[in-house]
Order: structure tokens, then sequence, then C-alpha cells
């Protein structure tokens, strides 16, 4: 009988399960969606158990699909974004919504109600700080949970459990109270590096000294792929498996899409810091590793062990780029609905007008991609979006030129971020990219002619299932370590190179990139000092 894996990635609005083979081929592939609920600006939740709804719906659809039988599925991990999931001392749900809405007992990741809070946590100025760039974000768990304590109480005393998502789906599965070192690494404030990860100093000094004990979160982390045992009973039966499926410690969403692309160069740690990852959807994540620890203001990190066994992770990112372009859709009097057939008209049209215009289309159009704050590299929160070289045009020609310079402000923002890498010892030169974005052809051209870089597009179906394929065949035994599961699993991808002549053009318009940040900060002081006066 051949051994298949299950892989499950759930992000912002589903929950996707794909089946492997060893060779990491994916056979079959199902998605659900998953319910969000915004009670007020900033806020954004979910229900747990919907999402496990969603899950077991996805890994029974996939395995039909896949044509193979349960019994041969040996085993299966989980990918989540980083996400807050809130129980109590019985495992049952309790509400983190302000207005108490019963089932919604997940903070979402991009949730930004404990702004104050982080902003607090950066203020300790405690050495944790320097594994996260410097900066406390609000996506993190630590300032939600702050939040938590001060602002819903009753919650907070009724706690027993915090879990992050892909921790909380392990725990469905498997019942094992781990924790990935992935999840506690980049999103609690654990140092893996050192002998004593958590810092119960830093929990004081923030008023949650009683998180571990309360959240039952472990003394150690469990490294990614290890074997947390055989599914529970209930577990096989919602997921129409068996017992005999081996559950591995599960990692960020992220994180599993890094791995699905640069897992290839696990073996190979003298030049996996020329590679960069960026799994661009909703929002946009980027990723490098290196064999020693390389701090970078204002990106995340670095983590030990956060993805790939004994490599340091840098970590930065976007906070919106693909629901950026959704947003300008919405909000341009000519757009509406911003599905998939939307997205496609509007590069289409933008393709024509290119080539009459050429480089020069829209030339005096000017967009900051930071309408959700900016994650990296400047790690500010309260960074706002700036679009300069508006008109009265309200035609659909001019919601393409601004869909266009919307999207060359995305790439500029990935080169910001790759510039502050390289500054730092890295020497990036190619760009892996997974997710949503490679749909989109303006984007994918951009990310190699705006960013300068050579991009690699996957040659996995789905990126994310593979990287986390390459866990479940870890803890199921079939590779010795996740080392030798990314190099046997990696699929080749195509590469594109940028294009030459456009560079003069994309250099100027970086220039004014940086340059609308220097004046934002200007105007930003001005406001400030009129306020304070």
């Amino acid at each position: 009988m051949r051994n298949f894996v299950v892989a499950v990635d759930v992000g912002t609005g589903s929950a996707r399960a794909g089946v492997l083979d060893r060779e990491g081929q994916l056979l079959g592939r199902a998605e659900t969606p998953i319910r969000m609920n915004r009670p007020a600006a900033d806020f954004a939740e979910q229900d747990s158990e919907d999402i496990w709804r969603a899950v077991c719906a996805s890994v029974r659809n996939a395995v039909e699909r896949a044509g193979v039988s349960p019994q041969s599925v040996v085993g299966i991990s989980f990918d989540a974004t980083c996400s807050l999931v809130v129980r109590d001392r019985d495992g049952g749900q309790l509400s983190v919504s302000p207005d108490g809405g019963p089932g919604w007992d997940t903070i979402v990741w991009l949730d930004h109600r404990a702004l104050a809070e982080a902003d607090e946590c950066t203020r300790t100025g405690h050495r944790v700080l320097d594994y996260i760039g410097g900066v406390m974000s609000p996506e993190m768990q630590t300032p939600k949970l702050m939040w938590l304590k001060r602002n819903l109480p009753q919650c907070w005393n009724a706690a027993g459990h915090f879990f992050d998502l892909a921790d909380f789906l392990t725990w469905k599965a498997s019942g094992s109270l781990a924790r990935s070192q992935c999840t506690l690494t980049c999103k609690w404030t654990y140092l893996a590096h050192e002998k004593s990860g958590w810092q119960s100093d830093f929990f004081e000094t923030v008023g949650i000294p009683d998180m571990l004990e309360r959240g039952q979160l472990p003394e150690e982390a469990s490294p990614i792929g290890l074997d947390l045992g055989p599914l529970t009973a209930n577990a096989a039966d919602a997921l129409g498996l068996t017992q005999q499926c081996r559950v591995g410690a599960g990692l960020i969403d992220a994180h599993g899409g890094a791995l699905g692309v640069l897992g290839g160069f696990a073996g190979d740690a003298f030049s996996i810091d020329r590679h960069m990852a960026l799994i661009a959807g909703t929002s946009s994540c980027v990723m490098a590793f290196s064999r020693e620890a390389r701090p970078v203001p204002g990106v995340w990190g670095p983590y030990l062990g956060a993805a790939l066994p004994g490599c340091w992770l840098a970590e930065g990112g976007q906070s919106v780029s693909g629901a950026l372009l959704d947003h300008i859709i919405r909000w341009h009097a000519a757009g509406g609905e911003p599905d998939a057939q939307m997205h496609k008209r509007i590069c289409d049209r933008v393709n024509e007008l290119r080539a009459v215009e050429g480089n020069d289309l829209a030339a005096r159009l000017h967009v900051l991609p930071d309408f959700h704050g900016n994650r990296s590299p400047l790690a500010d929160p309260h960074a706002v979006g700036v679009i300069s070289g508006l008109t009265l045009d309200a035609s659909f020609d001019s919601l393409c030129r601004l869909y266009w310079r919307t999207a060359v402000a995305i790439a500029f923002g990935i080169r910001h971020i790759l510039d502050a890498l390289n500054e730092t010892g890295y020497a990036i030169d190619t760009l892996h990219v997974t997710g949503g974005h490679t749909k989109n052809p303006l984007l994918m051209e951009l990310y190699a002619d705006a960013a300068g870089c050579t991009v690699e597009e996957p040659g996995a179906e789905d990126a994310m299932l593979l990287g986390t394929g390459m866990v479940a065949a870890t803890a199921a035994g079939l590779y010795d370590s996740l080392t030798d599961a990314c190099v046997s699993m990696a699929q080749k991808g195509r590469a594109r190179r940028p294009n030459p002549v456009a560079r003069e053009r994309f250099d100027r318009d970086y220039r004014v990139f940086l340059e609308m940040h220097r004046q934002r900060r200007t105007l930003d002081a001005i406001a400030s000092a009129r306020a304070g006066s």
C-alpha cells in the first residue's frame, strides 16, 4: 500500500486541504469557506468550531478527489494564520467579541484592536523586542492577550487555554497541548535559541504574568514536524481518516509556504540566503533564511528553527497587498465587486494602455501602499496610505491607471524590505513567489521588474500545501528529518528574469516612493506638533 499525507492550510477566508504522495505531488485538493465577524473597525473575529468544520469538510473532499483510501493516509499536519483562539478550562469556547457574541472565540491575525497595547510593549524596551524587529505588532499575541485582560475580564478569568490557530488544530486532531516552535517563536516572544525560552519578566511588565499558566502553555516549544501522536477517535471520524494517521506539530501558514518554495535549499545552508520567499495573497509575507542570526530593524526575527531546523529566519511583510487592490476597486467610482473577473478585466485594459503609453503609463500617479500600517521595514502600524496625482477623471481607464500604480507600489514595498535585508548581510537575488498573486500577471511582472529580482514561480500547484505536506511526511516517519522531507519533496519552479529596459523608469519611481515616505513623516510631525500646541 502506498503511503500518503494530508496537508491542511487555513487562510483568512477558507480552509484548504490536499493529499500528497511522498514525492510531493498533489493528488487531490478541496477548499471550504470560513466565516468572519467584524463588530467594529479594526476588529476581526472567527469561530474556531466553524474553522474545524471547514477543515474536516476539506479533508474529506480532498481524500475523495485524490482517490486514495483513508487507511493509506499516514500523516497530517496543519498550517494556519496566526490568529488567537481562547478556550475555557474544559476546552469550551469563550467569546472574544466586545458584544459577547457566542462562538466568536478567535481574534483574527489582522485584528488591530490591541494597537495601544502593542505600543506599550514597544515602550518597555525589553530585549524580546530585539527578536521582532524592535517594535511589537498588534498582529502578535501578547498585545491581544493584554487587551483581553483589560477589556473582557470575564473572558480572561474564565480562560484555560490560549492557542495559536495551528496549535489549536493539532490539539483538536490529537488532543496534545504541545505548541509549535514556529508559532511560539514568531508570535508569542518565545526565544527558541535560549535555554529558557519564556521571559517571565516581560509578561510581568506588561501585566499578564499569569499568561503561561492560564493558557496552559508548555515550558518548551515542539519542533515543526514532531510526531504529536495519532488522531483521536473523534478527530479521525470527523476528518474521514483513521487512528493510524500521525499528527505533526504545525506552523503558521506563511511559513508553510516558505517551506514549499524554499525547502529544496534546506540542505544548502551556504547559499540559502540568496533566496527569499514571498507568500502573497490578502497580505504578503517575505521570509529569508541564514546560517547565523542577522537582526534587521523593522523585520521580525531573527527566529531560530521557526521553519527550517538549524536556520535563522527573518520575516517581513505587508499587512495588505491583495486586499489593497480589492479596496482600490471598491473605492473607485468605476469599480465594483473585486472578483476574479474584475481583476482580469482591469489587468487586460492596463496592458492595452501600456501598449500605447509604455512605461510612462500614469507617470505622475504615485502610491504609498500602507493603508493598514507598514509591517516592514518601517514597523509602523500607525502608517497610512498616500495617493499623489489624482484628477477628476472617474472613468474606468482612471481606475486601471490607479490599479497599475498601486501594483507598482506593492512591488516597491517588497523592494524596500529586500534592500533592508541585503544591507545587513543577505545577498538576495531570487524571489520565490507563491499564493494568490501568482494569478495576477501585473504583480508577477512587477516583482521582477520593479523589485529587480529573478522571480521564481512555484512548480507546485499549491506551495502552501506542499510545505505543510513536508511537515506531515516528517511526522509520519516517511523521512528521517524535516530537512530530508523538504529536499526530497521539493518541486522545481519556473524563472522570470527582470526586463532591463524597465529598470531606469522603476528606479526613478522608487526614488519617488522613498521620498513619499520621508514627506509623510514630515507631514505627520507638523500635524503632531500643531495638535500638541
